[in-house]
């Protein structure tokens, strides 16, 4: 069992980042662990991991967790054995097997004389057969190190599994392997991801705000369902505060006008009856008085329905506060935008793909290019664009605008504000407050504005790049993604999903997330 108790963790700089998290995880619970960019997910598995200490608080766990990280840098130094913190082992049963029987080796051996064998076996699951033991870690690929860590569950075979994002940098086969894994393992398992195919193999959920865990009894579909439903009374509490701030207001209107008028009443008819000036003077500010203490009771009134509403506000997802409005030119649906005859790729004397490659893209389509890591899916991207020729074959294309857009929205300058950058796709000729006005509906309110994209989170360029698009004048024709979830929450998946079901052109997509996929009605795919 995993009991957390009260967490709080402060940044260096004295912010707090979250306070009093409090959980427990049962014997053989897989649980998903969701939240909003920035809220300290990962920090708080370092902290179960024992990579960080907590602000106050207590853990407690009655043996080590293993930990897979989302970022691996800091480990390509390191040889495979030693990341996986099993080369004394290993080098120990070596000795012993070769007569070298001495004290010190036993107890670092610690009677594991199968480290070996689950080596061999974890590393043949993983498909990782050809890496040494002895290799360094940065020679290999993001999914290989990934894989590494993974097959590290199975040789140390932990009571708890700490996983942050594990299927980042996986293709497909290593998503399924993965998948297969989580619903094999017996071990408990605490999981920070956006691919929510994967959270739907588990079966519990945990999300997390700055002050609180919220636990939700089912799978990712499951606490979708919970939220739309607690969203949905959200909605209704904020139009119901709406209206009771609108009759308020009307209210006040009401009885500050019905006063005046008994006011002025009262006036006429007491210099008709001749009250004297000091009488007068008195009478008046009396009336002042009462009116003043009217319009203070209402003002509180209202000033607190204002405050409730606005907190209701804030609580409403992003994705319902903002508002999309694409300029969809006129495409014309059925239009050849690009045809590729018998076509294909050499680097070197070596072709790319085993067979050339045939097939058109039509405007209005939908379609995903599907293939391994290094099947060439980037290189097929620029013969599209017009950046690469083909090797052999024919390349057509009658595309007037087409964007490319990758998972580090590398088309935003990082040294421009996020005003300026907004500014580049103004061909529309937008007025400054238009151009405001935009920014606002992305959720960039005015202490944004000068802030530069290169201090922005991977959710906040992504919201940028589609606010880019909305202002530019022309809407392409074909809009290129490459793995677009990758550094995303689910929140902004979910804003980015929004986005494109409004796009009436031509999406060409790479991802490994299949329900991703589903979600923006891709129509066909092209393998490689």
């Amino acid at each position: 069992m995993l009991i957390l108790q009260n967490i709080s963790y402060q940044h260096e700089n004295k912010d707090m980042l979250f306070q009093n998290i409090s959980f427990t995880l049962n014997h053989h619970e897989k649980t998903a662990l969701v939240g909003n960019n920035g809220v300290g997910k990962s920090t708080l598995l370092k902290i179960i991991a024992g990579e960080l200490q907590p602000f106050s608080g207590q853990i407690i766990h009655n043996s080590k967790p293993y930990f897979v990280p989302q970022l691996f840098g800091q480990f390509n130094g390191f040889t495979i054995s030693e990341a996986l913190q099993i080369k004394e082992k290993i080098t120990s049963l070596k000795e012993i097997l070769e007569g070298t029987v001495t004290e010190e080796n036993l107890q670092l051996l610690n009677d594991d004389w199968t480290i070996e064998e689950r080596c061999n076996e974890a590393l043949s699951y993983w498909q990782l057969h050809d890496l040494d033991l002895e290799q360094k870690m940065g020679t290999l690929s993001g999914g290989q190190k990934t894989k590494v860590f993974l097959a590290g569950i199975m040789i140390h075979e932990p009571d708890l599994v700490l996983l942050d994002e594990p299927s980042n940098h996986l293709d497909f086969a290593g998503r399924t392997l993965l998948y297969d894994f989580i619903k094999s393992t017996s071990s408990k398992l605490l999981v920070v991801s956006h691919d929510r195919k994967l959270l739907n193999l588990l079966n519990k959920t945990l999300e997390m705000t700055k002050n609180e865990i919220s636990v939700y009894g089912g799978n990712y579909d499951f606490y979708s369902e919970q939220k739309k439903i607690e969203n949905n009374a959200l909605e209704q509490d904020v139009q119901s505060k709406e209206k009771a701030l609108k009759k308020a207001k009307e209210k006040e209107r009401e009885t500050i006008e019905r006063q005046n008028k008994l006011d002025s009443r009262g006036k006429k008819k007491q210099e008709k009856s001749g009250v004297a000036r000091i009488m007068m003077n008195t009478l008046r500010n009396k009336a002042e008085n009462s009116s003043s203490k009217l319009k203070d009771v209402h003002a509180e009134k209202i000033s607190g329905i204002s405050e409730d509403l606005r907190q209701l506000r804030s609580s409403l997802p992003a994705i319902d506060q903002m508002k999309f409005g694409f300029e969809n030119n006129s495409f014309l649906k059925g239009k050849t935008l690009f045809e590729a005859s018998d076509i294909n790729y050499a680097y070197g004397d070596k072709l790319l793909w085993k067979e050339n490659l045939d097939f058109e893209i039509l405007s209005g389509e939908r379609l995903a290019i599907k293939g391994l890591n290094a099947s060439g899916k980037t290189t097929l991207i620029k013969i599209i664009l017009g950046e690469l020729n083909p090797t052999q074959g024919q390349a057509t294309s009658l595309t007037k605008k087409a964007i490319y857009i990758d998972q580090d929205y590398s088309l935003l300058n990082q040294n421009l504000t996020i005003y300026e950058q907004a500014q580049v796709f103004n061909d529309y000729g937008l007025e400054e407050h238009e151009i405001k006005m935009r920014l606002n509906r992305f959720l960039f309110s005015r202490n944004d504005w000068d802030k530069p994209c290169n201090a922005l989170s991977g959710g906040e360029r992504m919201r940028l790049m589609l606010c880019c698009l909305t202002i530019s004048n022309e809407s392409p024709e074909i809009i290129i993604l490459d793995e677009p979830t990758n550094n995303l929450d689910i929140q902004n998946i979910e804003i980015l999903t929004a986005a494109i079901n409004e796009y009436k052109g031509t999406l060409i997509v790479i991802s490994h997330d299949q329900s991703f996929l589903e979600q923006i009605n891709i129509e066909k795919s092209i393998s490689l």
